[in-house]
């Protein structure tokens, strides 16, 4: 007996990496489902069905069920053939699983429109087309699990400000789910993988990176109904190391009876409130300062 057995599920970037890995285990667990992947190369260009045709076949010949579909989530149609594939080929939906995006990075003092709005459509309206498709049936059943993928890097990246703002809104949006959908036993949960894929890239200083195939079982154990009590939550997942990020809010406030002024900011901000620290800016200092010391031994 698998955590899934008898359940169906819809896979977006399904194709490869991490979106294989999760679709080969959902059906592993005994789920049945729909691969989802445009099948385009990293810039975006040249979609192909074969990347998910690949990975149905693996599914099939593993004895298990699956159908491939080769929509863009980028377009409400899109998205909503995704969730109508499964609903027409196994008779239902129980949970989608948005993992398809793309990458333009580059500097934002550098960043072309044309580089911007690719990436917010893909990672974060890929994610609202499914998410709405979705929604209305699971709604209507009292049941389903709407599960996103975010990144570290939605707290902030030196070189992929699109990426970031992308993800930032996809955690944003899958906590809106959680909220808007709790009374109707829907979960809305993120998982914020650092593993290796064509989008991860070199891996970043001395940074232990897991592969996909880690990552498919928190996918797995979210969708299942063991975790039918977890909702609005970000699990970072890499390799055998699993966290869960703080959720947003007031952490201290200064108060008094009327409004403050500029020129008492200026004087009592930095004493009474201050900053919290952002961990990518010492990550950068501490660089910075490697970078220096070994050039200065380079020179002596």
């Amino acid at each position: 007996m698998g955590l899934l057995d008898g359940k169906v599920f819809a896979v977006t970037g399904g194709g490869r990496g991490i979106g294989r890995a999760a679709a080969l285990e959902i059906a592993r667990q005994g789920g049945r489902v729909v691969v989802n992947d445009y099948g385009v190369a990293m810039d975006g260009q040249a979609p192909s069905s074969e990347p998910a045709n690949s990975v149905v076949a693996e599914i099939k010949e593993s004895g298990g069920e699956a159908v491939a579909n080769p929509n863009s989530v980028t377009e409400m149609e899109g998205g909503a053939s995704i969730v109508q594939a499964a609903v027409d080929h196994f008779g239902r939906i129980d949970g989608v699983v948005c993992l398809a995006g793309i990458l333009r990075e580059r500097m934002l003092f550098n960043m072309a429109e044309d580089e911007w709005d690719p990436v917010i459509e893909t990672h974060l309206k890929g994610t609202f087309t499914v998410f709405r498709a979705a929604a209305p049936i699971f709604r209507k059943q009292r049941s389903g699990t709407l599960l996103a993928f975010t990144s570290g890097a939605f707290a902030a990246s030196v070189p992929q400000a699109n990426y970031s703002a992308a993800k930032g809104g996809v955690v944003s949006l899958t906590r809106s789910a959680a909220a808007g959908l709790y009374k109707y036993g829907v979960t809305a949960n993120c998982v914020a993988p650092f593993a290796r894929s064509r989008m991860s890239g070199e891996v970043p200083g001395n940074l232990q990176m897991g592969e996909p195939e880690d990552v498919a079982p928190m996918v797995s154990f979210l969708l299942s109904d063991r975790a039918r009590h977890v909702t609005g939550q970000i699990y970072h997942v890499n390799g055998g190391e699993i966290g869960v990020y703080n959720q947003p809010m007031v952490v201290r406030h200064m108060t008094k009876d009327r409004p403050w002024t500029a020129e008492e900011l200026a004087d009592q901000l930095d004493e009474s409130l201050g900053q919290e620290p952002m961990p990518i800016l010492e990550r950068l200092e501490a660089m910075q300062k490697a970078a220096a010391e070994k050039k200065a031994g380079a020179e002596s």
